[in-house]
């Protein structure tokens, strides 16, 4: 599939980087294009934070090239710095200092305006916060006020290292949509790197799925789930599993695995509703007692799974 975006902000050419007898990333071509919000998963160890090093210029290839903005991090550093931002896992502020005060004070590094300070804050939701003290912030805040920093300069560029880790699932979808609210409004190109495959899902329209410093494969989620292995899942609780035998035997049938600790079934099926239909016909006839039944779409998930158990380990 062709992802070579029109108006490429990052471009990777051939790059490879070492460390010592390590290849931690392997000559990878990879280009993002503006606006565009791409996560890179993979596995620990897969490459993903030296590229995300690259990117942000701590780090420089040993082989191939890296242009952000149609510039290097060789020749026009002083030009990429302030144009880039991050948002790390666990940002670290001083305690004693107001929410408006912190905000303040990386402004008057950027020497951006005082009144740059209330616009952000009302993006990431925290005006009302604005003279509580830092200390006091919960972690869901705190993450938000450390988006409010990133934006100060309006970065053309952003990396977001594992931005909700640690949150509470109801806090977490929070910043979900603030972050999708953001990249829309400010067009900014947003590099995800997490270990929540829902985050992905719901936030990037690109997912890069990294193993051993390559590249795997690549696509939007519906584009990866089409190529490796489409189908529907159905997923049933059946004491006998013997008694379904004949349920595997079928043109509709993908593939099948069954848990017998939990006597789950799991069935990918091309068509879902077909299966479905049979499956109770069958249950009637021969008298089986069937729980939990579920008819699903795949998942990220259940792509990342897969990949994980043969692509990783080839």
């Amino acid at each position: 599939m062709d992802m070579a975006p029109h108006d490429p902000v990052i471009e990777f050419n051939g790059v490879t980087k070492r460390f010592k007898d390590l290849t931690a990333v392997n000559n990878v071509s990879l280009e993002i294009g503006r606006g565009e919000f791409v996560a890179l998963l993979g596995p620990n160890g897969a490459g993903k934070t030296t590229l995300v090093e690259m990117i942000e210029g701590l780090s420089r290839p040993d082989e191939g090239t890296i242009r952000l903005l149609g510039k290097s991090w060789d020749k026009d550093e002083r030009y990429l710095r302030p144009r880039l931002a991050g948002v790390l896992q666990e940002p670290l502020f001083i305690g004693k200092l107001r929410v408006e005060e912190t905000v303040n004070l990386f402004g008057s590094f950027y020497r951006r305006p005082r009144s740059r300070t209330g616009e952000v804050l009302e993006l990431v939701e925290l005006t009302a916060k604005r003279r509580a003290l830092v200390e006091g912030l919960s972690g869901g805040q705190r993450q938000r006020l450390a988006l409010a920093i990133a934006m100060l300069n309006e970065p053309q560029i952003m990396i977001l290292d594992e931005p909700t880790t640690g949150l509470d699932p109801q806090v977490r979808r929070g910043t979900w949509e603030i972050l999708r609210r953001l990249n829309k409004e400010s067009r900014s190109t947003m590099i995800l790197t997490t270990h929540y495959m829902e985050e992905a899902e719901f936030l990037c329209d690109r997912i890069c799925i990294m193993h051993q410093g390559k590249i795997l494969t690549q696509g939007t989620l519906s584009q990866l789930l089409q190529t490796h292995e489409p189908g529907e899942i159905v997923e049933y609780r059946v004491r006998n599993e013997s008694a379904c035998d004949e349920l595997k035997n079928s043109d509709n049938v993908i593939s099948y695995s069954y848990d017998r600790e939990s006597a789950k079934a799991r069935i990918l099926v091309h068509n879902g509703s077909d299966f479905l239909f049979r499956l109770s016909a069958f249950v009637r006839e021969r008298k089986v007692d069937i729980d939990e039944i579920i008819v699903r779409k795949k998942t990220l998930d259940d792509l990342f799974l897969s990949l994980a158990g043969r692509g990783f380990h080839e």
